[in-house]
């Protein structure tokens, strides 16, 4: 028997953007693989290429997909690509394309945004902003709409350091119509020069223009069917569609990956600062009851303004970036990899200075004498470049891992307690039962398998394990050598010191 969120997708025709992202593609997944949802519509543009319809018709090969085609080999024919892009001013949809999603959908899943922290404030502005105003635009001419989900981020107010679940217009600097009509009218080039001056407060244009389209969307579509969603960090899933399943390098999770390697032992972090993370699965759970508890909840269409739903760990079971890493690197010799450099092993500070005088023995160094080492066997060297790029991304992290917000979830845990029992473990989103020893366990495993391309199976891990150790013995002798050197060293400027009182 059908659950409530199953019975409501039952024959809807939804309309998806960022379905060719992280979270987009596991929302597609969990939509074939729990509900008769009769068609969904996914904005995708061509990339490297490849056009549209040649990248949707890949997807049966992607692993995100792997578990649904043994289930339903024909599940993917629901899916229906649709030519456009968020950059462009009118979606890039055709008038076809358009007239077909204002006859025929029911719900509406904005998750498309540019997560690039340093995107050039137009090109932001543009898929972030615009994009979400046009949205708008559409959903209004949607003479079948119930429900529509706009996905933003916990950090979209993060110029505040306790986050509650409403609008915070009063930190923008300008009005969001008044930046789009600067968008329209002015070079790109003159509008990403004002970006500071825009920005204000805010740390990158990826929270701001984000916070922009929050405000658009508390003016501009009050007579909508609408919640929004803030999700924290998302990172790999921890159930669905697999344990462990990771496609990017974003966040803490490159963290882990440039750890497991062997590369990164030197970070800007602060330990006791509470990490907003949240697993990709988890989140789609509650996209999906959000946007049936948007269609069926009365009071919401009566409300001034739509619902806001912040989604990070609960009080009861908070995690601090100090527990990501100790987590992980106890979990180190569980799942090494056979491509690491040196032994996994990750050093924090919060001061900026330390961190780059520290990163001269940890990194550069050492990625010298890597270079060194290519050169002399004509190949071409990377380490230092390599280098220069992850101490760049690790400045840009740095607001987002140092600073610690607090979120109300009032709203979160109104809609969890809505769910059937049933519901409630075929959409699991409560953050106070996620295991974190195990998350991390689950984790581990995906950035190895879909991060690092190594085979799954123990014989490799095994050789892994060997490569681990060897390392481990190599990093104890070098350890012991430089220490040794130290004190030689101390010792003679002590000898000398003592001879100059004899």
């Amino acid at each position: 028997m059908a659950t409530d969120v199953q019975s409501f997708y039952k024959d809807k025709t939804v309309f998806l953007t960022g379905g060719s992202g992280f979270l987009g593609k596991v929302t597609i997944a969990k939509l074939l693989c729990t509900t008769e949802v009769k068609r969904i519509y996914v904005l995708l543009r061509a990339k490297r290429g490849q056009e549209m319809r040649e990248r949707c018709a890949a997807w049966d090969k992607d692993p995100v997909f792997g578990n649904l085609m043994k289930i339903n080999p024909e599940a993917l024919k629901r899916v229906v690509p649709c030519g456009g892009d968020c950059q462009e001013p009118d979606l890039g949809l055709s008038n076809s394309d358009r007239q077909v999603l204002i006859d025929e959908v029911q719900i509406v899943i904005h998750t498309a945004a540019t997560v690039r922290f340093v995107e050039p404030l137009h090109i932001a502005l543009a898929v972030n902003t615009r994009a979400t105003l046009l949205m708008i635009q559409l959903a209004k001419e949607m003479s079948h709409l119930e429900s529509f989900v706009h996905v933003s981020t916990a950090y979209s107010n993060c110029v505040v350091e306790h986050v509650s679940e409403r609008f915070y217009p009063e930190h923008l600097t300008c009005p969001a119509e008044k930046i789009l009509e600067l968008l329209e009218s002015i070079s790109p080039e003159l509008l990403d020069e004002m970006a500071p001056a825009l920005m204000g407060k805010y740390p990158n244009t990826y929270t701001y223009t984000k916070a922009l389209a929050e405000q658009l969307l508390q003016k501009e579509a009050k007579d909508l069917p609408l919640s929004i969603f803030r999700p924290g960090v998302i990172i790999a899933s921890y159930k669905e569609p697999m344990p462990g399943w990771i496609d990017n390098l974003y966040g803490p999770i490159a963290v882990l990956y440039g750890a497991a390697f062997g590369i990164l032992h030197i970070t800007l972090l602060n330990l006791k600062a509470q990490a907003g993370i949240v697993p990709v699965d988890y989140c789609v759970n509650m996209v999906l009851t959000c946007a049936w508890n948007t269609a069926r909840d009365a009071s919401i269409k009566l409300s001034p303004e739509p619902p806001i739903y912040n989604f990070t760990p609960n009080n009861d079971n908070l995690i601090t970036w100090g527990g990501f890493r100790d987590k992980a690197a106890r979990l180190r010799y569980t799942y090494p990899l056979t491509k690491m450099m040196w032994l996994p092993f990750l050093h924090c500070t919060t001061i900026p200075w330390l961190f780059r005088f520290t990163a001269i023995f940890y990194h550069l160094l050492p990625g010298y004498g890597i270079d060194l080492a290519l050169r002399l066997w004509g190949k071409k060297p990377r380490m230092i470049k390599l280098y220069d790029k992850i101490h760049k991304n690790i400045d840009i992290l740095a607001p987002f891992v140092i600073t610690s917000w607090s979120f109300d979830t009032v709203n979160t845990r109104k809609l969890w307690a809505k769910l059937s029992v049933e519901d409630q473990k075929l959409y699991d989103f409560n953050m106070s039962s996620v295991d974190w020893d195990d998350y991390f366990l689950q984790a581990l495993a995906g950035v190895r398998i879909y991060l690092a391309k190594e085979e799954p199976g123990q014989e490799v891990v095994e050789r892994a394990r060997k490569i681990y150790r060897r390392f481990q013995f190599l990093h104890r002798l070098l350890q012991f050598t430089l220490y040794s050197v130290a004190a030689l060293i101390l010792w003679s400027i002590l000898k000398r010191l003592m001879g100059l009182f004899v």
